[in-house]
């Protein structure tokens, strides 16, 4: 196993001293340990692994430095574009580490979403041409230390990305000290509940990536409600909104809710003026705001410092409101319902989740066919 600060610290000596990228579950002890020992402004975390790709690039240009890029391989469908249309050596040639969690990896059980990921991620950075090194439980921090000078030099030398392909278990346990918790009134999985107890039985639900799919899965499970209602995001992270965008252009005698998190608004944020300006009266978008990549380590959002309503507000949403208590978010659901044109409800709430939380027991061809015939009604 690699001792997570020694890691760290390996990287710093060798003179990485920008780290970016989205938090990922098998990175969460390292992206832990990079947020409570590195400055705001040598620490980002990006809104998407391709903008982490940009702020490498801006950083290497401005220090002649190499920065080391994290990310989850699902994540390098956002990276490609950069890395070939600007770091490749047949560009740019812009050298940095790519510190990728191998999710998916084949022979280790996983989610759906993932298996297919995982199977074709060193073929991706082989057909990119991306000298890799893998790094898993069975690697010593001493070993690690010598793949981590050994990547930096053959980046530097090449002037071209290098990767850590990382497996599940590879780095030492280290808890988050940074405190971005938030004293506020509710836990998403409350609030799931109050917002599928207050639409209508006919109303379509689609939910976004990680622990909000999960919470509801659950939660419609508890009331004997069946599964069809719901389409369960469980990739595509930022996606959610656009997906609810295209049913409702589509079934517009049906209305469709959108539960998405603050992660997911922020990765795509683009997609909130498409939404403005194409969806009609049956579009409801409810952002639950914890300000924290919660399914991967509750690492911080800007979720807190930016205001989701006046953004909505500015890109064409007809009607925006916040709240955070129970009876709060009971009434702002049933003005949303009356709302003739795209709304937006944001809803903060603590970060955190149930350790007992389980998964869904359908798997998305499942969920596919039984939410297309809930369509069909």
């Amino acid at each position: 196993m690699v001792n997570t600060d020694s890691f760290f610290y390996s990287l710093k000596q060798s003179g990485v001293d920008l780290f970016t990228g989205v938090p990922d579950s098998l990175l969460k002890n390292i992206c832990a340990f990079i947020a409570d020992n590195t400055s705001p402004e040598n620490h980002i975390i990006a809104a998407n692994e391709g903008n982490a790709i940009s702020i490498g690039i801006g950083h290497h240009l401005a220090t002649k430095k190499i920065p080391l890029i994290y990310l989850q391989n699902s994540g390098l469908g956002n990276i490609i574009n950069p890395l070939l249309s600007l770091v490749d050596p047949d560009v740019y040639s812009i050298p940095m580490i790519l510190l990728i969690g191998w999710r998916g990896e084949p022979g280790v059980a996983d989610e759906p979403q993932h298996i297919k990921q995982g199977r074709i991620t060193t073929d991706l950075l082989d057909v990119m041409k991306i000298p890799y090194e893998i790094l898993s439980s069975e690697t010593s921090s001493e070993e690690s230390d010598q793949i981590v000078k050994r990547m930096l030099k053959q980046a530097s030398t090449l002037n071209a990305p290098c990767a850590l392909l990382v497996k599940k278990g590879t780095f030492s346990s280290y808890k988050l000290k940074l405190d971005n918790y938030y004293k506020r009134d509710l836990y998403r999985e409350q609030v799931i509940e109050i917002i599928i107890n207050e639409i209508s039985s006919d109303d379509i639900v689609v939910s976004t990536t990680g622990v909000a799919s999960r919470e509801l899965f659950e939660y419609r499970t508890k009331k004997s409600h069946g599964h069809e209602k719901d389409f369960l995001t469980v990739g595509g992270m930022g996606h959610a909104s656009q997906i609810a965008l295209g049913i409702s252009l589509f079934k517009k005698n049906r209305t469709v809710y959108c539960i998405d998190g603050d992660g997911a608004l922020i990765m795509h944020m683009g997609s909130l003026a498409v939404n403005a300006n194409n969806a009609g009266n049956n579009f409801k978008h409810i952002v639950i705001n914890n300000s924290a990549h919660d399914s991967v380590g509750g690492q911080p959002t800007v979720g807190d410092k930016i205001d989701i309503r006046g953004i909505a507000n500015s890109v064409g949403y007809i009607w925006s409101k916040k709240a955070s208590a129970v009876e709060e978010i009971i009434k702002a659901i049933h003005e949303m319902k009356e709302v003739k044109g795209p709304a937006l409800l944001e809803i903060q709430v603590k970060k955190g989740f149930r350790k007992d939380l389980g998964r869904p027991t359908i798997n998305p061809k499942e969920n596919k066919k039984s939410f297309m015939k809930f369509l069909e009604k």
